[in-house]
C-alpha cells in the first residue's frame, strides 16, 4: 500500500514509558512495513491468505513481537493492559495486526482463563495463544436485536449425562468460517430472571450440527458470518463460568473488548490522518500544493483536533479498567468518541484525495467502512448515549 513511508509527524501519541519506546517502534515498523503491504491478500481471504498470515506470524514470533498483552504462563509476553495500550494504537492501525502479533485472542483467552473449567484450560488455552486454534465470539442473532441479549432464542439443554445440546442461529461472527472454537451464548433457562437466562458454552467448530449458513459483507467487505447449531452437542465441562450467569461474564468481556477497539480505531485515524497530510503536501494544483488551501487546512487541523481529543478518553478508560474501577461512563465516552473520530477522520482524508481516495489505490475506503460500521459494534451509539446519560443524572 502506498501509505508505508507516510509522515509519522502530527499523530500526538501519549507518553510512552521509557522502556516501551523501542518495542512501540518495532511493532509500527512491523505492521506498516510487513503486514500493510499484504493487505489486499489477507482482504480477499483464502488459501493465499491463510499462508500469508501464517508467515507473518511466524516473523513476529522471530522478532519477538509476539501475543505482547497475553499471559505469560500461556506463552504471551504479559503485558498489562496500561502498558499494551502505548502498542495496541501500532498494532491496529491495520486491521490485521493483532491477528499477526497475535494479540487478537486476547478477550477469549482472558475469558477462559477466568471462567473455563480446568479441562478446557488444559486442553485449549496455550494452543489459543500460540495460534495454533483460532477462536471466536457468537452472541447476536439474525432475529432479535443485539442491543437486548436477554432476548436470546439460542437455546441449550443439559441431557441426562450432562452434555449441552445446542440449537439456533447466530450472526455476524467474526471469523467463523476460519475458527475451530466458537463461544455462544445461549438460553438455558426458561423460568428465570434474564439476568440468571443465559449460560456460554464453548462449541468446536468440528461438531456435527455446527454449519457456517453464509458471509455477511460490511459494506461490501468480507470476514463476518451467520452460523448455525443444528443439534450440535458438547461435553458439560464446556460450560464458560457458573449456569445462567453468561451476562456478567459477557459485560466483563465487552467492556475490555470496547477499549481495546477504541485504540484499534486510533491507530487507523491516526494512518488516515498521516495519508491526508501527505496528499496535502504533495498534491499541486495551478495555485500550488493542496496544504495551503484554507478548506485543507481546515480538514487537517479537524482531524488532529478529533484524534488528540479522544485519545486522552480512552487513555482513561484503560487506566480504570486496569485498576478495577467502574469504567461504565468512562467506556461508554471513549466508544462513541472513537467511532465517530475514525469515520471523521477518514471522511476527510478521502476527500482531500479527490477521487483516488475512493478507489483501491489507497486503504482509505476499508478505514471508512471500518468507521462507519464502528459506530455499531459493541453496541451502536445510541445505546452508550442514553447509558451514560442515564448514569450522570442519577440522583446524587
Amino acid at each position: 500500500m502506498n501509505d508505508q513511508k507516510a509522515s509519522f509527524a502530527g499523530q500526538g501519541l501519549p507518553d510512552c514509558p521509557p522502556d516501551l519506546t523501542g518495542l512501540r517502534e518495532q511493532v509500527t515498523a512491523f505492521v506498516r512495513e510487513r503486514v500493510m503491504p499484504c493487505e489486499p491478500v489477507l482482504d480477499a481471504g483464502g488459501p493465499d491468505a491463510r499462508a500469508t498470515m501464517a508467515r507473518l506470524r511466524g516473523e513476529a514470533r522471530a522478532a519477538g513481537l509476539w501475543a505482547l498483552p497475553l499471559p505469560v504462563e500461556l506463552g504471551g509476553q504479559g503485558l498489562p493492559l496500561t502498558r499494551y495500550a502505548h502498542l495496541a494504537e501500532a498494532e491496529g492501525a491495520s486491521d490485521h495486526g493483532p491477528a499477526a502479533l497475535g494479540s487478537a485472542p486476547l478477550l477469549d483467552v482472558l475469558m477462559l482463563a477466568r471462567h473455563g473449567t480446568p479441562a478446557v484450560r488444559d486442553a485449549f488455552l496455550k494452543r489459543v495463544t500460540a495460534g495454533e486454534l483460532r477462536t471466536c465470539y457468537a452472541m447476536t442473532e439474525p432475529d432479535t436485536p443485539g442491543t437486548d441479549p436477554a432476548l436470546t432464542a439460542t437455546r441449550a439443554v443439559a441431557g441426562a449425562d450432562g452434555r449441552w445440546t445446542l440449537h439456533g442461529r447466530k450472526w455476524f461472527t467474526t471469523g467463523a468460517a476460519d475458527a475451530d472454537l466458537v463461544t455462544v451464548l445461549a438460553r438455558t433457562e426458561d423460568d428465570a430472571p434474564a439476568s440468571r437466562a443465559l449460560s456460554l458454552l464453548l462449541v468446536p467448530t468440528s461438531a456435527p450440527g455446527f454449519r457456517v449458513v453464509r458471509e455477511l459483507p460490511v459494506l461490501g467487505a468480507g470476514g463476518q458470518w451467520e452460523i448455525e447449531l443444528d443439534g450440535v452437542t458438547v461435553p458439560a465441562d464446556h460450560l464458560v463460568g457458573e449456569r445462567g450467569r453468561a451476562l456478567s461474564i459477557a459485560g466483563e468481556r465487552l467492556r475490555l473488548g470496547r477499549v481495546l477497539r477504541c485504540l484499534r480505531w486510533l491507530g487507523q485515524a491516526t494512518r488516515a490522518y498521516r495519508l491526508m497530510c501527505e496528499r496535502a503536501r504533495t498534491r499541486t494544483q495551478a495555485g500550488g500544493p493542496l496544504a495551503d488551501r484554507q478548506l485543507v487546512q481546515q480538514f487537517v487541523f479537524d482531524s488532529l483536533l478529533a484524534i488528540r481529543s479522544t485519545r486522552p478518553l480512552v487513555h482513561e478508560a484503560v487506566a480504570r479498567l486496569e485498576s478495577g474501577q467502574d469504567a461504565r461512563v468512562e467506556t461508554g465516552l471513549a466508544k462513541v468518541a472513537a467511532a465517530r473520530m475514525l469515520q471523521q477522520v477518514t471522511d476527510a482524508a478521502i476527500q482531500v484525495h479527490g477521487a483516488a481516495g475512493l478507489g483501491p489505490d489507497t486503504p482509505l475506503p476499508a478505514l471508512f467502512r471500518a468507521g462507519r460500521a464502528a459506530r455499531l459494534l459493541d453496541g451502536p451509539d445510541e445505546l452508550h448515549v442514553s447509558a451514560v446519560a442515564r448514569h450522570v443524572l442519577r440522583p446524587a
